[in-house]
């Protein structure tokens, strides 16, 4: 556990030793508040909630995690550092563990900065506290999940573009699989358990249904199963890649 604390306490102050933490925040914050007051309609509503703030989380993880997520391994196998990293005695699992959840620190510290949001709902209205830490809650789920999908694919090339656009491709594909559209079309030709599970797979799902008030223990099993699988699919092919 000690190890594992030092890698995450290096790799969140490399976050703030550039200048990229503190341009991502910005440009967080201010996504959020343009997507909550203006195209999300929060005064137009009159209603003290934060529904129009969560409803585009999933939106703003599409870019803004891979962002972050890029960096993790392919930075590292560019540079040339990820062998030097190997040469300590440290796991696999430490390093893995270490780096995601130093990012997934970080997204939690930008999710923080919005609570602004929330006293503006208060100050206004009465809102229900409970629904709106559920939506805290599984934002910050489904932002580990975003994160574990990024660090796996970063664990698989050196070139940070390519990292980036492979997750954006792969986590629309987790957003998307809840809508009707996709789900219409699968059903043309699939049975309907290949269907159910394509719809099982979908953050939106999930997602919206905590942002309900309603924490599921299933909506918390699938994010957490989520990082789970990816984190141990990036300590494998990290440990392939050092082996070749």
């Amino acid at each position: 556990m000690r190890i594992t604390t030092s890698i995450f306490k290096r790799e969140l102050g490399g976050y703030f030793a550039t200048p990229v933490a503190y341009v991502f925040l910005f440009f967080f914050l201010v996504l959020t508040g343009v997507f909550t007051f203006y195209i999300g309609g929060f005064y137009e509503r009159e209603q003290a909630d934060l529904q129009p703030f969560f409803a585009f989380h999933p939106w703003l993880y599409l870019f803004l995690i891979p962002a972050i997520s890029m960096r993790l391994w392919a930075e590292e196998r560019k540079s040339g550092t990820i062998e030097l990293l190997m040469t300590q005695p440290i796991s696999m699992a430490q390093a893995v563990g270490g780096k995601f959840l130093a990012a997934w620190c970080f997204t939690g510290i930008a999710l923080a900065l919005t609570v602004p949001t929330w006293i503006t709902a208060a100050y206004l209205g009465q809102p229900d506290n409970g629904v709106i830490v559920a939506g805290y809650i599984g934002s910050f789920l489904m932002a580990g999940a975003c994160l574990a999908v990024g660090a796996c694919i970063s664990a698989v090339t050196r070139n940070q573009v390519i990292a980036f656009v492979t997750t954006v491709f792969v986590l629309l594909g987790f957003v998307l699989s809840g809508f009707p559209v996709v789900l219409d079309w699968v059903s043309g030709w699939a049975p309907e358990v290949l269907t159910e599970t394509v719809a099982s797979f979908s953050f939106l799902t999930h997602f919206n249904d905590i942002t309900r008030g309603v924490i599921d223990t299933r909506d918390i099993v699938f994010f957490g199963s989520l990082i789970g699988c990816f984190l141990v699919a990036n300590a494998i092919i990290i440990d392939l890649k050092k082996a070749a």
